[in-house]
């Protein structure tokens, strides 16, 4: 009987834990990683194949979609930033269930051409949706009817080209990243009432040096676990810091670039790999760079702890994928590349027909890429380039799809498509 009861117990956390695992609540999935754990996504299909459902959208953003139980969630905004919405659509048929109007701000900060008002992903867990909208504010969400539970529009900066940072959940916090040309800090809200817990302000030291416009950045941490203690990886525009994220002190740091960071950190078997915005050579060449670094360390760790360093173009906007010791991206040239995680040198490397904003994401063997015109190239990860299939829908693409239950949620200029292998 006892150990009946034990078989029954281990099925139930089986269960959860793979519920939990089909959710993806947050900028690249669950765990901030873009790994999806579906087991058969499709990898075939066009607008009128393989499309479960598809569901214009009013307004514009480049706000990913991010999932949790039966509901998706994402933000938009007019093209002037005049209203700034959330919206939750049913995950089974794509119907709008909320159209939320968060914000209507006075007078709205210049954008990027390419950008949008409603560019950071929201971020989820179980009763609550977490919108944010950079400088014109932020806001927590319910669920289970759509209201308001809290506000603020007081943690400001001037972003130049628009908001960027998306928001994440740590524990009882709600982590944001605001640096613009005026102001840089990460801020640590408690997610429940969204009041300030901690605030952490980029060294002065490291940026007055700087010209304005080098001082911005755009975005989003992760988390990693070092000898049992976690830290929280943030590069900023002219350094790369590891924070306690409980308190918002200083772990370590590696001073490293200049001019507005983009590409999200990642993390594999022990290495931090991270890509500033610029680095100023004495010859007057630009260039960036991928760095390893170790985060088992403290203080001014760039002489002790760098692993490796590997020169590409400059201004990298999407996120690479990293798995089973592979880096996967496209840079800014329209290049696909392969390195190697260990060493950083290249495995491979393919020329792309147009440019890519969307982050890479990893399914069931599979490296999905997402250009800009709405191609979106997969190929199975390895050693070797394996191009599986060529996929096209239309209209623009900037936002990382989402990658669960086998489906993908993938967000153009107009849409949201749900696609699904029949």
């Amino acid at each position: 009987m006892k150990f009946r009861v034990l078989q029954i117990i281990s099925l139930l956390f089986s269960v959860a834990v793979q519920a939990q695992l089909q959710n993806w609540t947050h900028f690249r999935g669950l765990n901030l990683n873009a790994i999806s754990e579906s087991a058969n996504p499709p990898t075939t299909w066009s607008e009128t194949n393989n499309i479960r459902w598809k569901t214009d959208l009013d307004g514009k953003g480049w706000s990913s979609p991010v999932v949790l139980d039966n509901q998706i969630w994402l933000t938009s905004a007019t093209d002037d930033g005049k209203k700034m919405n959330g919206l939750c659509l049913d995950f089974n048929t794509g119907k709008v269930l909320f159209n939320i109007l968060l914000f209507t701000p006075d007078s709205v900060q210049a954008k990027h051409s390419i950008n949008t008002y409603a560019t950071p992903t929201p971020c989820l867990e179980k009763g609550f949706a977490y919108l944010h909208f950079g400088t014109f504010g932020t806001a927590c969400v319910s669920t289970a009817d759509g209201k308001i539970v809290w506000k603020r529009t007081d943690l400001n900066c001037n972003h130049v080209q628009g908001p960027g940072s998306s928001p994440i959940i740590y524990k009882g916090l709600l982590i944001l990243h605001l640096e613009g040309v005026d102001e840089q800090y990460i801020v640590a809200l408690d997610k429940r009432t969204g009041k300030t817990v901690w605030k952490t302000e980029r060294p002065a030291k490291v940026y007055e040096p700087l010209a304005p416009i080098g001082k911005k950045a755009y975005i989003t941490p992760i988390i990693v676990n070092v000898n049992g203690k976690n830290q929280l990886i943030s590069n900023g525009s002219a350094i790369c810091q590891a924070l306690d994220p409980e308190t918002g002190k200083e772990i370590w740091h590696v001073i490293q670039g200049t001019d507005s960071t983009i590409a999200m950190p990642v993390y594999e078997n022990g290495l931090v790999y991270f890509i500033p915005r610029f680095v100023d050579s004495p010859t007057g060449e630009k260039y960036t760079e991928i760095i390893a670094v170790n985060p088992d360390g403290k203080g001014d760790i760039a002489q002790s702890n760098i692993v490796w360093r590997h020169k590409i173009p400059v201004l990298q906007l999407l996120t690479p994928v990293v798995k089973n010791g592979l880096i996967y991206m496209v840079d800014t040239q329209n290049n696909l590349l392969c390195l190697d995680a260990k060493t950083g040198k290249d495995v491979y490397t393919q020329k792309m027909k147009t440019k890519h904003y969307a982050s890479p994401v990893y399914a069931n063997g599979m490296i999905y890429f997402v250009s800009g015109k709405g191609e979106t190239t997969v190929l199975k990860a390895g050693k070797n380039l394996n191009i599986v299939t060529e996929n096209k829908l239309p209209g623009e693409v900037f936002a990382t799809p989402a990658i669960l239950r086998n489906q993908i949620l993938l967000r153009t200029d107009k849409s949201l498509y749900c696609i699904q292998e029949k």
